[in-house]
């Protein structure tokens, strides 16, 4: 596996080995030994998987509050997405900053999210499939998130269309560099 930095401390872009031939491709996409030695240390409780049917679809930015905050491992099974992360780790020294990355099919990449991090993404292709481990449970109560076009983040989502997005999305707060989002 190729594992990748980025400028975010514990962010990563991971790389399974493909083993290809004429009838297609096989990839190991997950192996606890493998991301424990890659120091991918997080043990996943939940798989979650979204299907997204338009371009343009933007879900996010979305994160968990403690004590139900979750690191994730996302890819895309179907399509290319532009994934975004936002550092909401107040001790970061990338606090209120973002990054993103073309997730695409063909690539194989994933991206390991710690906690800390909200994150969202909009699809580039109709019917992408996206795919996502969490190292948390889903807890309704402590769900939440920022606003995907708050101008304080300057987020460029390139796209170039019109977002598809929950009215949910829509209600967001604005990002707060008050917040201790997490300390």
């Amino acid at each position: 596996m190729d594992i990748n930095t980025t400028p975010f401390e514990g962010l990563l872009i991971l790389k399974p080995q493909r083993f290809e031939d004429d009838r297609g491709f096989f990839t190991e996409t997950y192996n606890l030994r493998r991301f424990d030695n890659a120091g991918v240390c997080s043990h996943f409780v939940q798989d979650n998987l979204s299907l997204s049917t338009s371009t343009g679809t933007l879900r996010g930015l979305h994160f968990q509050k403690e004590p139900f905050a979750q690191a994730k491992l996302v890819t895309v099974l179907k399509g290319a997405v532009r994934d975004v992360v936002v550092d909401l780790r107040r001790h970061s020294n990338n606090f209120g900053r973002h990054y993103s990355i073309e997730i695409r099919e063909e690539d194989g990449i994933q991206l390991f999210v710690p906690v800390g991090f909200a994150h969202g993404f909009i699809t580039l292709h109709p019917n992408t499939l996206f795919l996502y481990k969490v190292s948390n449970y889903y807890s309704p109560e402590y769900d939440t998130g920022i606003r995907f076009d708050d101008p304080t983040l300057g987020i460029n989502w390139n796209y170039c269309g019109a977002f598809n997005i929950s009215e949910r999305d829509l209600t967001l707060p604005p990002f707060d560099p008050k917040n201790e989002y997490f300390p």
